[in-house]
């Protein structure tokens, strides 16, 4: 709720290039991302997934909270995301170069989920890292109103409730009220 997937957007934006998002779950296969064969009007076609799509295009393929998606499927980033920058595509023997532009870009909430789903190491440690926090409260305000709709006074409101909810965290409360919330709260007060 603090806006990875709007800087993804604007990454891409930035640079031009196109953006292949995939929101990862515990169902996701390594197929998922690579690709699989499909039957299409009785013959056999190979339908390339979003990661290969993302290589072919030298986009930016961006993994939404990875530690999500079972740790197999996960593997298969690991040679685009060293030296080799190659992805192996083993149902067709394809060994595919990344382009320079090709960018891949993972997120996930570190110590949010259970123990049993963080990033393995040698995940990890194939990228570099930016830390999210929420918005100071002047720029929260104006993400709200901007989002809503809603009016300064009563945006304030809730922006100081989001702060409140935070600072109870590890106090009974999982998790304070995030950004994404505050904008939902305010599009229901505006309608």
């Amino acid at each position: 709720g603090c806006g990875k997937p709007r800087f993804m957007e604007h990454m891409a934006w930035r640079l031009k290039r196109p953006l292949i998002t995939v929101s990862c779950h515990d169902d996701l296969t390594a197929s998922d991302l690579v690709g699989r064969y499909l039957i299409v009007g009785g013959e056999t076609k190979w339908s390339d997934g979003p990661l290969t799509r993302a290589v072919r295009a030298g986009g930016i393929c961006y993994l939404d909270e990875i530690v999500e998606a079972r740790k197999d499927t996960t593997v298969v980033i690991h040679p685009m995301a060293d030296d080799r920058r190659v992805l192996p595509i083993e149902k067709t023997g394809e060994l595919l170069p990344a382009p320079e532009s090709f960018c891949l870009a993972i997120s996930y909430n570190p110590g949010y989920q259970s123990v049993l789903k963080d990033l393995k190491q040698s995940t990890r440690q194939r990228f570099v890292s930016i830390e999210f926090d929420y918005p100071d409260t002047q720029m929260e305000m104006e993400i709200v109103i901007r989002e809503s709709g809603l009016d300064e006074a009563m945006a304030q409101l809730l922006v100081k409730f989001a702060g409140m909810t935070r600072n109870l965290k590890g106090s009974g409360l999982e998790e304070g009220a995030s950004t994404r919330l505050l904008v939902h709260a305010a599009k229901l007060m505006f309608s």
